[in-house]
C-alpha cells in the first residue's frame, strides 16, 4: 500500500466517522483487504485511528447538545472493562477466527439496517 494511498483512505474513513457512518469499520475492511495487511497490524492502526476521529466527534456531539451525560457515563463504565476483556480474549483467537466473526458480524449488522424502516 503507497502512502499516498494509504492517508486516501485514512481521511475518507475520518469524513465517514464524523458523520457516525462507522469509518473505522470500512477503513478495517480496507487494510485487511485492499492493502492485504495481517489482521492484527489493522487492528492496531485501527485502534489508533480511532482515537482522534472519536475524540473529535464527541467535542462536537457535545457543543450541540446530542450527548445524554447519564448514559455516556453508564456506557463508558460498562464498556471500557468489557472492551479490555475481549481484547484479551481475542489474543487468544487465531487471526482466521477473528476475521470470521468481525466479517459475521459486518453481514448481521448490514442485514439488521436493510430489515429496518425509516421512521
Amino acid at each position: 500500500m503507497s502512502a499516498a494511498v494509504g492517508a486516501l483512505a485514512g481521511a475518507a474513513c475520518g469524513v465517514l466517522s464524523g458523520w457516525g457512518i462507522g469509518g473505522g469499520s470500512l477503513l478495517l475492511i480496507y487494510m485487511s483487504f485492499a492493502a492485504r495487511m495481517e489482521q492484527g497490524a489493522a487492528q492496531g492502526i485501527n485502534l489508533i485511528y480511532f482515537i482522534p476521529t472519536s475524540a473529535t466527534s464527541l467535542v462536537f456531539h457535545f457543543k450541540n447538545g446530542l450527548v445524554d451525560r447519564r448514559c455516556a457515563l453508564l456506557a463508558a463504565l460498562a464498556g471500557a472493562p468489557l472492551a479490555a476483556a475481549a481484547a484479551f480474549a481475542a489474543t487468544a483467537l487465531h487471526p482466521d477466527a477473528l476475521r470470521r466473526i468481525f466479517g459475521a458480524y459486518l453481514i448481521w449488522s448490514a442485514l439488521r439496517l436493510l430489515g429496518k424502516k425509516n421512521k
